[in-house]
């Protein structure tokens, strides 16, 4: 990983209040110049606006890994593709 690029590790679940607060937190490294990579795994728990939520930052830019295949495939279903590893996340 690089100086320009952040990995975030996120744990629990990506819902209502902590969608919000994740795509801000994302957001604002994005303008300060920031590739951003979230590494999902240690969530258990995606609902409907944590999916949209993660499908406006995968549009900005940010990358995902450590998706289990439930995640990968709710990913893939948004027109998402999660990396494999931070090695992977980092080439695209």
């Amino acid at each position: 990983m690089d100086a320009q690029t952040v990995a975030l590790l996120l744990a629990g679940r990506i819902a209502l209040e902590w969608a919000d607060l994740l795509e801000r937190e994302c957001q604002e490294l994005i303008r300060s110049g920031f590739r951003v990579v979230l590494d999902l795994s240690d969530v258990v728990f995606i609902g409907r606006s944590g999916v949209e939520t993660l499908g406006r930052l995968g549009n900005a830019g940010v990358r995902f890994v450590g998706c289990s295949p439930l995640m990968a495939a709710m990913l893939e279903q948004e027109g998402l593709a999660p990396a494999r590893d931070l090695a992977d996340a980092e080439k695209r």
